[in-house]
């Protein structure tokens, strides 16, 4: 696929050695900003013990290893930076996508499988802060759902286990639901995250599609399928919340571009309405999908359909008993109650930013320098389109960075909104350096350091 100065808003003659010495800046002050974290976390957390996590800025212990996933992970990584480009600018649309989700399930799977079948995928989502320890507590779902938030502060009988509490009861729900359907186990837990993680992908390319352009798609496809977050898509049910907020997303592109407005958009209305029951943070899918109905020009057509399928998991979740917002504000306090309420701020809020590095890569940063200068000569260009869709995808985090809600573990809580900051990789030239950086922070930071959760 020839390169435009639509798709390299920087390449113009003579200065394309200028606009990839910027991008090496970049990527070199991400890198920077991470080892400063590290240092002054480090020691932070040996000085006064405040930041409760043991690798900072990242939760993680330091532990080089290797694991039946580290053949496989470095095969994988080899192949997309070697042919990904090229198919990605040759497939059938269709297949291309089938290609995405399938490399994507491959790099999660073998990078999961570096720490063991146990330790990385089978055990993950059975330790005692996650979902699957309070399954056999909603035997009786109706009254579990009247009655949970009582159970969300610390000192309250039986009260509920750290991502149940911090989670609105669609979370759980959905393992319990599993669970009755003979997919009990963290096996199967695990299974379903990562394959549904998988198509976070994929939504986001049929957004960028139908937002900016398939070319704009088509490159940014192998920096999907590498990103470095992926070392927590598996095994974390953020994955799982980050599918489904990316097609709730991807949905409303389609109907806010004339495809299909009405299903389209209903379908958008209801995962967004599932999302913000799936994780409180959700809400600020606000941001990116206001951006989305303004770059549509069926807005006015696709948002009743939108609007009246939001309306539906919040009503059927009420009648049963669950209110959010009470369920939100006694949240608050129980984030207080543990170490959310000892982790300094004056840190995390500089700090969670190094975390996001390591989740989407150098290569995506120097992506979105590229897409600052986008938006500075404020072209209404397919590329000036899709620099509003990262720009809000950015702006949404840097919202919960400032919320104070967010205070370490963004490398797992940042997913959802983390994937929609790859498409800046589009504009990026030396495409398989950049993506042979991408693999190696995935690598490094999955057979150097033992990550939480």
């Amino acid at each position: 696929m020839p390169e435009t100065p639509e798709a390299h808003p920087d390449a113009r003659p003579g200065d394309a050695r200028r606009a990839l010495r910027r991008d090496l800046y970049a990527a070199g002050a991400a890198v920077l900003l991470f080892a400063v974290a590290a240092v002054a976390g480090t020691v932070v957390e040996r000085r006064d013990a405040t930041l409760h996590v043991k690798w900072p800025p990242l939760l993680a212990t330091w532990h080089p290893h290797i694991g039946p996933g580290t053949p496989a992970a470095l095969l994988v990584a080899v192949a997309v930076v070697a042919y990904g480009p090229a198919l990605a600018a040759r497939l059938p649309w269709r297949r291309l996508l089938a290609a995405v989700w399938g490399a994507a399930l491959a790099w999660t799977w073998s990078l999961a499988l570096v720490d063991g079948w146990q330790r990385g995928v089978a055990g993950r989502l059975t330790t005692r802060h996650e979902y699957l320890r309070a399954v056999d507590r909603f035997q009786d779902i109706p009254a579990t759902l009247r009655d949970f938030t009582g159970h969300i502060l610390l000192g309250t009988p039986d009260h509920w286990p750290a991502h149940v509490a911090g989670h609105p009861p669609a979370a759980t729900l959905t393992f319990v639901y599993l669970d009755r359907a003979g997919l009990g186990g963290g096996a199967w837990a695990a299974a379903w995250c990562i394959t549904l993680g998988g198509t976070a992908a994929v939504a986001v390319l049929v957004a960028v599609r139908a937002l900016a352009s398939e070319r704009h798609a088509r490159r940014a496809a192998p920096f999907l399928v590498l990103l470095p977050g992926a070392v927590w898509l598996g095994t974390s049910a953020d994955a799982y919340f980050a599918a489904v907020a990316a097609w709730a997303v991807a949905f409303l592109a389609l109907a806010v571009t004339g495809h299909r407005p009405r299903s389209a958009g209903l379908a958008a209305g209801l995962l967004a309405g599932l999302a913000v029951y799936l994780s409180y943070g959700l809400t600020l899918l606000v941001v990116i999908g206001a951006a989305v109905l303004w770059l549509g020009s069926a807005r006015l057509r696709a948002l009743p359909f939108v609007l009246a399928g939001c309306a539906v998991v919040p009503l059927v979740f009420t009648a049963f008993g669950f209110y959010w917002w009470d369920a939100y504000d006694v949240l608050v306090t129980r984030y207080h109650q543990g170490v959310g309420g000892e982790r300094p701020q004056p840190y995390w809020v500089w700090a969670n930013l190094a975390c996001l590095v390591a989740v989407v890569g150098t290569a995506t940063v120097a992506g979105l320098r590229r897409a600052g200068a986008v938006l500075g000569r404020r072209e209404r260009t397919a590329g000036g389109r899709l620099t509003v869709l990262v720009l809000a995808a950015l702006a949404a985090l840097l919202v919960a960075d400032l919320s104070g809600m967010s205070k370490a573990e963004t490398e797992r809580i940042w997913l959802p909104f983390a994937v929609w900051l790859l498409p800046a990789t589009a504009f990026l030239t030396g495409v398989r350096g950049w993506l042979a950086a991408q693999a190696l922070v995935a690598l490094l930071v999955n057979h150097l350091l033992l990550t939480g959760w």
